[in-house]
């Protein structure tokens, strides 16, 4: 297939872009750098890009602000323009195309979904955040951030194009700078212990299995949202006790909330990253037949420390 995937350049991305190459599939990644070996466009209007579009089986738009930084008013509003904005321009590239994409992969985020710990959020019955008391009231902002995304492509004219939302949980890859690679040296040096309580669920996918996600996407007939997260969500508590004993680390220092507040502020990272419950399921994928390589952390951990 012919994919052309605009934000490829990301960390995700490129993994994603590599396995994709990898597989046999010419792709096409549109960067506002115009790095070498990609196409320059950005993000929010057309231009000379849009002849990739035209003539493609797939586009996979991965563009939009990194998360990773400070959550203030000015941040934030990047991170909303930057995924609405370039959204809608891709919409508009596959309606004025002669010969469309068959099918349009939209990444969006499991933030979509509210802070909770009484039950996993799928597809169905999973509940959409935004008001839940007893958290900062920008967490709704994000939450904000995450329907416009969606509904961007919602609103895009593209009747012959196939249109799937990937509500995509933190992505778990041996790359360099990913957030496996963060979270493994923290837990390296005895830092990975529990946070603010750490009842908080973290949803998780491999990137081995995100891959796969995507490849058994684009061939079927699903349309929507889709949960790109492994079936088996954990509290954070756990989730480092398996990080540290696969690299190895017997102990992990806690933090409480102002040490994480403290950690996100040198970071230049934000709390809600470490704070936010995010108990999510795939259960559309499951439902359609997928299987998870790595459906639960123990069995991820391992793989990856040792790939690493």
């Amino acid at each position: 297939m012919k994919i052309v995937v605009p934000g490829g350049t990301g960390n995700a991305g490129a993994m994603l872009c590599r396995a994709l190459a990898d597989n046999g599939h010419d792709v096409v990644v549109l960067s506002r750098s115009g790095s070498p070996g990609t196409v320059r466009w950005d993000g929010r209007t057309a231009g000379a890009w849009t002849e990739e579009i035209d003539g493609a089986d797939a586009v996979i738009n991965l563009a939009g602000r990194s998360v990773s930084c400070r959550y203030t008013p000015e941040n934030l509003r990047e991170m909303m323009d930057s995924r609405v904005d370039s959204t809608r321009v891709v919409g508009q590239a596959i309606a004025a195309a002669k010969k469309p994409p068959k099918v349009w992969l939209q990444m969006s985020t499991a933030t979509i979904y509210a802070h909770r710990f009484d039950a996993a959020n799928d597809e169905a019955a999973g509940i959409v955040g935004g008001a839940e008391p007893d958290v900062p009231d920008y967490w709704a902002f994000s939450v904000e951030i995450a329907k416009q995304w969606e509904a961007a492509q919602q609103e895009a004219a593209t009747p012959d194009t196939r249109k799937v939302a990937l509500r995509a949980a933190v992505i778990m890859s041996r790359d360099r700078g990913s957030v496996f690679d963060v979270l493994r040296k923290m837990a390296r040096l005895g830092l990975g212990g529990a946070v603010a309580g750490s009842r908080q669920y973290v949803s998780w996918i491999h990137g081995a299995d995100l891959v796969r996600a995507v490849e058994f996407l684009l061939a079927s007939e699903l349309v929507g949202p889709v949960n790109l997260a492994a079936p088996n969500p954990l509290p954070q508590r756990e989730f480092m006790r398996v990080l540290r004993a696969a690299v190895g680390m017997p102990v992990g220092s806690p933090a409480t909330k102002w040490m994480a507040e403290l950690g996100a502020l040198v970071l230049r990272s934000d709390t809600e990253l470490l704070l936010k419950s995010r108990r999510v399921v795939p259960g559309r994928l499951l439902d359609a037949g997928f299987e998870f390589t790595f459906p639960d952390w123990p069995t991820a951990a391992a793989d990856l420390v040792r790939k690493r």
